[in-house]
């Protein structure tokens, strides 16, 4: 519907560009944004714009950071021997919040899709392989989600490790075929972790 404000319109159609946002959530949104406190929408906005400006890519993993090597990384107390390969920064997150895994991570930023365009170069691997290299950890696991696409991605990854002295294990399939980490509950994921089972190319 047309709204009487095109400054109302056009917060509305802002929200609604969102993921899981329709039009009726998005205009209970604004319009509760537009009942609060002018200072209370400013702090809204500038923790946004912020996420633009302010927010940094952690120089070893990839992580989300407000500096240029996240909390993960400097964490002397984190298992240094260990490097867990995950798709995304809400993969991250999952696997944190089972408490089950004190590793290092590895952000790829995406899966390795001919489908869509995506190969081995448009996402994170060769720094995953220099840090190997460099870190010589003693385990590589592939926390990726079970599809095609998260299955040609540890393939591909574990063939340019071959020839490395490395242990590759994967996770148990806790985790259903076809279904993203990130939406599995935490204690299926955290079990998967647990009994995490050696690659098999």
């Amino acid at each position: 519907m047309e709204l009487p404000s095109q400054i109302l319109q056009k917060a509305v159609e802002q929200f609604n560009t969102l993921p899981g946002i329709g039009k009726k959530t998005a205009m209970r949104l604004v319009l509760h944004l537009l009942r609060q406190e002018e200072s209370d929408v400013n702090e809204f906005s500038q923790a946004l714009l912020r996420l633009k400006t302010d927010l940094k890519e952690c120089r070893e993993c990839h992580m989300a950071s407000d500096d240029h090597l996240c909390m993960i990384c400097q964490d002397r107390h984190r298992n240094r021997a260990q490097i867990c390969v995950v798709q995304d920064i809400q993969d991250v997150m999952a696997i944190e919040n089972t408490m089950q895994y004190r590793g290092l991570y590895h952000v790829l930023g995406g899966l390795i899709s001919p489908m869509d365009g995506i190969g081995p170069d448009q996402i994170k691997i060769e720094d995953l392989l220099r840090r190997v290299s460099i870190e010589t950890p003693e385990e590589v696991i592939f926390a990726l989600s079970a599809n095609m696409e998260g299955d040609t991605t540890a393939f591909y990854i574990s063939r340019q490790l071959k020839d490395i002295n490395i242990r590759v294990s994967v996770l148990s399939r806790g985790i259903s075929v076809g279904g993203q980490l990130e939406y599995a509950d935490e204690i299926t994921l955290g079990r998967s972790i647990h009994l995490r089972t050696p690659y098999q190319a």
